[in-house]
């Protein structure tokens, strides 16, 4: 794992899931985490990067790395606002 990416406080295994339940298991973890702790999502929907994208620059969460791993598999770390 790159060392830059912190270690996550919470995980949500979205892999399986098409949009927009990936964001929507994302926004209900965010919503009982603190200010700055650090979710890790991951997904195996192909429009996930974008989706994830879009939703941190309207949430006001900051989307700290998207790692994209075999088999369609996107690791995403959020920072919670």
């Amino acid at each position: 794992m790159e060392t830059n990416i912190p270690t996550p406080d919470q995980l949500v295994d979205a892999s399986g899931l098409t949009c927009p339940l990936p964001i929507l298991r994302a926004k209900k973890a965010l919503s009982q985490m603190q200010s700055g702790e650090i979710l890790k999502v991951i997904t195996t929907d192909d429009h996930a990067a974008g989706d994830f994208q879009a939703f941190c620059a309207q949430s006001g969460n900051e989307l700290l790395a998207q790692k994209q791993l075999s088999n369609n598999v996107t690791e995403h770390y959020l920072k919670r606002r």
